[in-house]
């Protein structure tokens, strides 16, 4: 299947799209490369007519949603659409979903995390689905992701445990408002350990993060949330970010949805 997909990369720069293009290729993919510039790029996808396309939520020369819209405008073709960000919005993610879009994707991500998205959207949609980031499987792969960006480690006991916490007080959180009495307890039920340890190997974890990570990635997701001469965020903050901020896509995600059904258009039918 991943041999017959042909994906176009609006970007040709080395950094990104020219090693994005290596990492489909090396999946037995067909990718290509264009010139990061809005009406040149519509001209190329409507032209060569791939069946994935990427795009950046900044693309010079033509607004990234007039893009989307131009073209899934056409009654026989509809490629799948991602568009990719270095900046957390959920106003800009509103915006390119109701474009048109098929899944946003905030950078900085590896290349094989951005194949394997690719091929199970492209995927789904051969299947009639519609991505939304509300399924249980996606939401831990979305969370696992995160903590893998900031610099935590899989190996130790504090990236499961973390893991596990901001999923739970993504569904519920009254979780994050009872830390002590409520999320660590259940998180130890599930691993069979005691709240200290879940307590203690979340606070390694996070500390780890703090001293070997990234500092660009930890500001792309905490900003000046945590302030410098604080030190590091307590478990209770750096829990509550992260799932504050899933808990917002979602929303994002379902206000999207219920949209486009109540509203139905030519323009909300995806030809698959």
């Amino acid at each position: 299947m991943s041999q017959s997909i042909r994906v176009l990369i609006g970007d040709d720069s080395l950094e990104l799209g020219i090693s994005w293009a290596t990492a489909f290729k090396e999946a037995g993919m067909y990718a290509i490369t264009r010139p990061k510039s809005g009406k040149v790029l519509v001209e190329y996808v409507l032209t060569e007519r791939p069946a994935v396309v990427i795009l950046d939520a900044k693309t010079p020369g033509l607004d990234v949603c007039d893009i989307i819209k131009t073209i899934k405008n056409n009654v026989d073709y509809s490629p799948v659409v991602f568009v990719t960000a270095n900046y957390d919005s959920a106003k800009v993610e509103f915006e390119v979903m109701d474009a048109g879009a098929d899944y946003y994707m905030l950078r900085p991500f590896d290349s094989e995390t951005l194949v394997s998205k690719v091929l199970s959207v492209y995927n789904d949609k051969l299947a009639g689905k519609r991505n939304t980031l509300a399924d249980e499987s996606d939401i831990e792969c979305v969370v696992t992701e995160i903590i893998h960006q900031i610099g935590i480690p899989a190996h130790i006991k504090g990236y499961h445990y973390l893991r596990t916490a901001i999923i739970l007080s993504v569904d519920d959180p009254e979780m994050i408002n009872c830390i002590t009495k409520l999320l660590y307890p259940t998180v130890a039920r599930m691993y069979d350990t005691t709240p200290s340890r879940v307590e203690r190997a979340i606070r390694h974890a996070i500390e780890i993060a703090w001293d070997r990570g990234d500092v660009d990635t930890l500001n792309g997701y905490f900003g000046y949330t945590i302030h410098t001469s604080r030190g590091k965020p307590t478990n209770s903050e750096f829990v509550a970010l992260i799932a504050d901020k899933l808990r917002l896509k979602y929303r994002c995600t379902a206000l999207y949805s219920r949209r486009k059904t109540a509203t139905p258009s030519k323009e909300s039918v995806v030809n698959v």
